[in-house]
């Protein structure tokens, strides 16, 4: 087994660790990943195959979050569905736009996401409530908004829908995080296909990926179940990993930005 293919493996168990852990941070983190560690020379290429893996990643978690009634199905299939449109038309954009730039803009809204996220939820009950049209709107209205951003920046957008889904509907944060791999696997597939069909996406570096990121994915949903007895510590541990990642992806981008 190469050096690529252990990084490419161990890279994915990470990925597959967060999606379970937080339910997002997944394409934020295997971009850099596959361009700084595995060693992929077009961030286009990292941005798809990273979509298509996390897209598989996150299908893989939900199963394992549902099995802990941590998904609101209803809230779950709204956001998926509608904001697989805005993900679409945010995809073929991102395409005309310069792969470095996208990151270092990502970058930024990632900032902006975090110190929301440091601020208290409203999320506080741990059942599911009802589903009325008005939280069906609101959360429909919420997807195609983060869709967009999600396909623009080539991303799984669990970074974004987690905070998303708790401020549509008011459930608490270890439901956001079960709840938001249905849309996150829902974005990146739809991702992964836009950028396959103009050849951005490395099939067989994918599979290595994925193969890591089901191991790691699993050790995930464990740690986040025991931390949801907590109200406060997904929360922060979200938010500071937003941080940290956001300052890494700025930091590296703003010298390629301006050089450009």
């Amino acid at each position: 087994m190469t050096a690529s293919v252990l990084a490419a493996i161990g890279s994915g168990g990470l990925v597959g660790f967060t999606l379970g852990l937080i339910g997002g941070g997944g394409s934020i983190l295997a971009t850099p990943l596959l361009l700084y560690v595995v060693g992929v020379a077009s961030p286009h290429v990292a941005i798809g195959t990273g979509a298509l893996a996390v897209s598989v990643n996150a299908y893989a978690n939900l199963a394992n979050h549902a099995r802990k009634g941590h998904v609101w199905w209803r809230c779950a299939i709204v956001f998926a569905l509608v904001g697989a449109i805005g993900t679409m038309l945010g995809s073929s954009l991102g395409l005309l736009v310069d792969g470095k730039k996208l990151l270092f803009l990502f970058g930024l809204v990632m900032v902006a996401v975090g110190l929301l996220m440091l601020r208290p939820s409203r999320g506080q009950a741990g059942r599911q409530g009802d589903v009325d049209l008005r939280m069906c709107m609101v959360t429909g209205a919420t997807a195609v908004a983060v869709g967009a951003a999600s396909g623009f920046f080539g991303i799984g957008g669990g970074f974004l829908i987690v905070p998303a889904l708790i401020f549509a509907t008011g459930m608490p944060t270890i439901s956001a995080i079960g709840s938001s791999l249905l849309a996150v696997g829902t974005f990146g597939l739809a991702t992964a296909l836009t950028y396959a069909r103009v050849g951005f996406v490395d099939w067989m570096l994918a599979a290595e990926f994925i193969s890591g990121g089901v191991i790691g994915g699993g050790l995930g949903m464990l740690v986040a179940t025991r931390l949801s007895t907590s109200k406060t510590a997904l929360n922060r541990i979200f938010a500071t990993l937003v941080l940290a990642v956001a300052a890494y992806v700025i930091l590296m981008n703003v010298p390629l930005l301006s050089a450009a």
